[in-house]
Parts: C-alpha cells; structure tokens; sequence
C-alpha cells in the first residue's frame, strides 16, 4: 500500500477539520476542540499519524489531566494502529506503549527520579497528596504559634490553598492575597514565614507535594545541565484540556517547545472552569502571541447533541465577552426543544424533577442516562431527601477518593515509612494510631529515628507508655521486614501491613469489618505495579477508585440516578440533563461576582452543564427560596432572579413551561427588576 493510501485509511473515519488537524505538520497548533466534537478521536489519530510518519514513539510527550485519560488515548491509539497492521499499512507491536503518556505530575515524577541526582534531590522521595500536606502545614503552623486564639488565622486548608495558588499561578503572594484571599491580607507576613517553614520541611522530611512536583520539572528545565537533554528527548508534545493549564504548565511547555515546534495544545476555551485551580483561561487565549507560527483550528461538528441543545448553548456562548468564535453543529435531525421549567420553590422543584425522571425511565431512558446538575453540592439536599423518600436510587459525584478515606491512608502510611524512613508525615499519622502515643511522644520518637539514620531499631528501647509497647515493637518487626522486602512481592508486603494493622482499624475506626474489604481491595490492586515506590507515586497522584466518605455497603440496585456538581461533569455526557436552582446567586454563585473574569467563568460553567445533554434538556428556576427548607417551615423567604445567563436572546431558544403544569407559562423577563424600580421611584416621588 502506498504512503498516500495509508494515510488516507487512518483519516477515513475522520471529518474534514478533524483531518486537517491530523495532518498538521510540525508548526504550533492550538486545536480548539468546541463540546462533543471528537477531540480525543482527533487525539488519537494524531498521534498515531506521528507514528507511522517515523516519528520514534519514545520521543512523543502526551500530556492529559488524568491518568486514565491517557490510557485510554493510548489504548486507541493501539487500535487504529492494529487495524491498519491488518489492512497492511504498518507493521510491528504495540508502539503506543513506548509513547510518554499521563498526568503533568506523573511525568514530572518519572523525570525527577531519572534526574534527581543532578539537581540534588533524593530519588528515593515520597508524594504527599493534599491532605498529607495539609497536616504537615498544620503542625508548621502549631510550630510557629500560629494557632493561637487571639486573632483568627488562616486554618491549613486555606493556607495550602494560598500556598499552591501562589505557585501554580507563579503570581506574588500580595498578589494572590488581594485577588483570591482578601480576607487574610493582614496575614502576609505571617503567612510568608509558614510557606518558609513548610518548604524546609519537606526538604528534611524528603518528600515532595503536588506543587513541587511541576516546580521540580520547571527547574530541571532551567538547569543548564539537563535542561537541554529534557528538552531534546521530545520531538512533539501533546497536551489535551489545554484551557486548564495553570501559568506553572504554561511555562513547562514553553520551555519543552521554546519556539512551538512540534506542539500541539487542544482544548475549549468555553470550557475553561478551574480558575480556583490556579487555572487561567489566558493560556489558551494568548497561545497565538506566545508562539507567533502557530495555526489554530477549530472543530465545530458536535457528535453529543439535537440542533435545538446546540443552538441554545450556542447563544449561551456567544454571549461571552471574550472567546474564540465558534458555531457548533449537528447532522442530527429533529429533537426536543429545550424546556425553561418555572418552579414555585425549591420543593416543587424536587417533585417535578422525581416525577419527571421517573417518567422519562417509563419511557425507556434508564436512570444513569439521565443526570441533575448544580453549582454547588449543598444544592442538590432538597433533592435527594425526595429521591430516598420516593426510593430512586442515586449516586452523587464528589466524595472522597479511595485511597483519601482514613482507613486507606493509614495503611499507605505504613508502606510510606518503610519506603521512606524521613517521611515525617508518613510517621506521625502511624505513630498517633499507637495506643498512648500523642503528638509530644511522636515528635520524640520521629526525632529519634532520625538521629540514628533511620534505622526503625532504635524505636525498641525507647520509652513509651505500657499500652503502646506491644504495638511499637510489632511496628519495628514490620518496618525492618518490609525495608528487607524492598521491590519484591507487593501484595505480601500489603499483608503484612493489613495484619499489623487490623487491630489498630478495630480500635480507632467503626464498622472494622467493611473498612477491612477495602484494605483487601487495596493488596488486589497493588499487583499491577512493578515496585512499591511506583506504586506509591501513582496512587498519590492518581487514586484509583472513588467511593463515599467512608467505605459503605456496595449499592445493590442495577440503575441509579447521576447526581453532580457542574464541575465533577465535566467531560460527561447523558442523554438526559436536568440543570437545577437557574437563579442568580446560585449560577452565577454569589461569591463570584466581583469581577468580569469571574463572572465569565461562571458562564462557562453554566455552558458545560448545558452542553452535557445529549436528547434532552431541561433548565430548572425556582422563584422563590425559603430560609428553612428542611425542618420547622418557616414563611420568611426571599424571591429569586432567573440567572443572568439567560438573557432575551437565549430564552428565545427554550420552551417556558410552568411545572405545576399550567401551560403555555409567561418566560421569566430578566429585566423585570427594572418595573420594580420605576414604581419605587414613583412611590419616592410622592414625597418630594
């Protein structure tokens, strides 16, 4: 088969604009990749095009969000690259395998550990996930007197989040103060001093947080040592959900690709939605000043949704202040026309949205093709009271990830010291799970430790309570056994941890017996991992399974219905989507709206709700909202605006509907207030 023919039998699949990015040569390209347009098919292909171009598969860089993402992407890549070994167009293995594929921090750690000597770190370093450094910050903060009750200091939550804004966004810290945290302004030299305090101790403890992994990589390629060979190692760079970059990845890449070539960057900016991230939508705004050679292309064609849902997020959009121009359509013929639905209050919201969903089941959309979406979690309380009352089965996104629950992170902790004996956070958390161990006597202990080296025997002889004695002495036969076993057999290495650790689960955690199945999870998964530090590193920066706040019973119905925030949906989509509380203050959050930027990223939250919906979609705005929704009914309550985002020109795309039923309901008028305002200036006119 000829050079020509191969390349069109891997862009038969594909539409015009889809080819032309998959053809584009070695330029900077910004793909910007509008809702449901097959970005990742695009992906896909182009990076396997790279390949049967010649490109080395070693010197590709695919950079994703998530970790599954990137397996995914390489996984087609493996099959478009299959069936063209099949009809003769390329020959030999599975070459995606060589490509570098994941997450920002997950390259940043393969290359730290291949070039840590170089720049000074320990190789051996552990990964501490936010809430590990949370605590760290916390005991950095108790240190320093900070925590003192005459004046209201900043809990650690806050301070990492300042912290890692700080970073990520590579701004001052006045700056971050003043534009994100005003309200701990008067902090910034106290704040200063614990950001030192906190970096010196994770230097002694050996161990790295999300923020210095990228900081790391940043460094690396500013050193003029390795700087160059980093950078040299990559003929192209792929980075998807480039609109969620930060100013930190920003300056990575730039870096990786000095003058653009061979970048490719894909995203939306209408989907740009993480600023509390650090997350700026200039990067993908301003990609054609930072690399002037750069072409941009947009696919416009939408696979996901009817003509009536894209002409109403179309409208949605084009109201943004800026953006880069684009019209979403879709060979897809007919389909409902989008419904404004006018509800009373918040109860009657609930029962239409039961009543509704069960109806749309009736008539044959399961319930997890069917999702309610909201701004916020709380939003969704009324709701859900409703669906357990009317026993719908439901799942809401947003708890906290497997290996987050106590139970888990205390196990990690255990393979964590034995990895890493400095690994102060690591230690603290086992040594308080002891029996008449406090924070005074862990301290001790953990200075003992290092003061002989890290050998775990020194913990033998010392001083500690009756009751902690049994589990100290068990706790250094563990560590010394697994320090032996090093990279051998993890799944047995996990055993020997859950057996020293069962007891301390019975004693320190309720239902032991249903924390213990997720422990027995947690040693199935570790065979996949070639060595324990992979192990740890992955798990740190890519948990791999989701459940509830604590492990609970599995759910035992065969359907469910999808509950999310407008943020957790994002990359989702349903045949069904229900955007409830359509009322300002709630979208946009009340708490937005201080500026332009952050009132157009409210927009764009709004515009990835919407754009979720695949048949049918339905917008919820309840008119009023009583101060006690649940418990003693109260009268006092307050009227509701319908969101801002939905101007004259969008509602002409929707079909106002009353939810008690009544038809042919009068739309909501966004600027009705301004009737309001008349007749009070009237009434004042009385008295002048």
């Amino acid at each position: 088969m000829s050079p020509e023919a191969a390349s069109n039998h891997l862009l038969e699949s594909l539409n015009s604009q889809q080819q032309e990015a998959v053809l584009h040569g070695e330029d900077p390209l910004l793909l910007i990749a509008g809702a449901g347009t097959g970005k990742t098919r695009t992906l896909v292909h182009r990076v396997a095009h790279l390949i049967h171009s010649g490109v080395d598969p070693a010197r590709i860089l695919l950079l994703t969000f998530t970790r599954r993402a990137a397996s995914e992407m390489l996984r087609r890549v493996d099959d478009v690259l299959h069936d063209s070994r099949q009809q003769g167009v390329l020959s030999g293995g599975a070459l995606s395998r060589q490509v570098w594929g994941g997450t920002f921090h997950a390259v940043a750690t393969r290359l730290l550990r291949r070039h840590a000597a170089a720049i000074g770190i320990d190789d051996g370093f552990t990964i501490v996930d936010r809430s590990d450094a949370e605590d760290l910050l916390d005991v950095v903060r108790s240190e320093l007197d900070l925590s003192r009750t005459d004046k209201r200091f900043p809990r650690k939550a806050a301070c990492l989040a300042i912290y890692s804004h700080s970073v990520n966004a590579q701004q001052p810290l006045p700056d971050i103060l003043s534009a994100h945290f005003p309200w701990c302004a008067d902090y910034l030299e106290d704040l200063k001093r614990l950001f030192r305090a906190y970096v010196d101790r994770k230097i002694q403890a050996n161990i790295c947080d999300y923020d210095d992994l990228l900081l790391f990589w940043q460094g690396m390629l500013t050193a003029p040592q390795i700087g160059p060979r980093i950078v040299q190692q990559f003929d192209a760079v792929l980075v998807d959900e480039y609109q969620d970059t930060n100013q930190l990845q920003a300056s990575i890449l730039s870096h990786l690709a000095p003058a653009g070539k061979g970048l490719t960057a894909v995203g939306d900016d209408a989907q740009s939605i993480y600023s509390f991230r650090a997350a700026t939508v200039r990067n993908i705004l301003d990609f054609p000043e930072h690399f002037p050679e750069s072409r941009v292309l947009r696919l416009e064609q939408n696979y996901r949704s009817t003509m009536p849902i894209l002409e109403l997020t179309n409208q949605v959009i084009a109201e943004s202040s800026q953006r880069y121009a684009k019209e979403l359509w879709t060979t897809r013929q007919g389909g409902a026309i989008p419904q404004l639905v006018t509800c009373q209050h918040e109860d009657e919201q609930a029962d239409y949205l039961v009543t509704e969903i069960l109806q749309q089941r009736e008539a044959g959309i399961e319930l997890r093709d069917q999702a309610v979406l909201f701004r916020a979690a709380q939003h969704s309380s009324v709701l859900e009271a409703e669906l357990a009352r009317r026993n719908v089965p439901f799942v809401k996104y947003g708890g906290l990830k497997f290996i987050e629950t106590a139970h888990t992170k205390d196990l990690m902790a255990l393979l964590r010291l034995a990895e890493n004996c400095r690994d102060w956070v690591a230690g603290n958390r086992v040594l308080l799970l002891l029996p008449g161990i406090g924070p005074a006597r862990a301290r001790k202990l953990l200075d003992l430790l290092s003061e002989h080296g890290g050998d775990y025997l020194a913990w033998s002889a010392a001083p500690v309570p009756l009751e902690a004695a049994p589990f100290l002495r068990a706790l250094v036969d563990l560590l010394v056994q697994l320090r032996s076993l090093a990279d051998h057999d993890l799944a047995s290495q996990v055993a020997l941890a859950r057996t020293f650790y069962q007891p301390l689960l019975e004693r320190n955690h309720n239902r032991p017996a249903v924390r213990a199945r997720d422990l027995e999870q947690l040693e199935r998964l570790s065979d996949r991992f070639p060595n324990r530090q992979t192990m740890l590193s992955e798990w740190a920066l890519d948990p791999p399974v989701t459940a509830e706040d604590y492990a609970g019973d599995p759910l035992l119905d065969e359907d469910y219905l999808i509950l999310s925030t407008m943020h957790s949906a994002k990359g989702l989509e349903w045949k069904n989507v229900y955007t409830i509380h359509a009322a300002d203050g709630n979208i946009p959050a009340d708490l937005a709206t201080r500026n332009t930027e952050q009132l157009e990223e409210e927009r764009r939250l709004f515009y990835v709700a919407l754009t979720r919906a695949q048949d049918r979609l339905f917008i919820c705005f309840p008119q009023c909202y009583y101060h006690a929704a649940r418990g003693p009914r109260s009268d006092r309550h307050g009227m509701a605006q319908l969101t801002r985002f939905l101007t004259p020109a969008t509602i002409r795309h929707l079909d106002c509907v009353a939810a008690s039923g009544a038809a042919d309901a009068d739309p909501p008028d966004p600027t009705r207030s301004a009737t309001a305002l008349d007749i009070r200036q009237q009434v004042k006119e009385l008295w002048s």
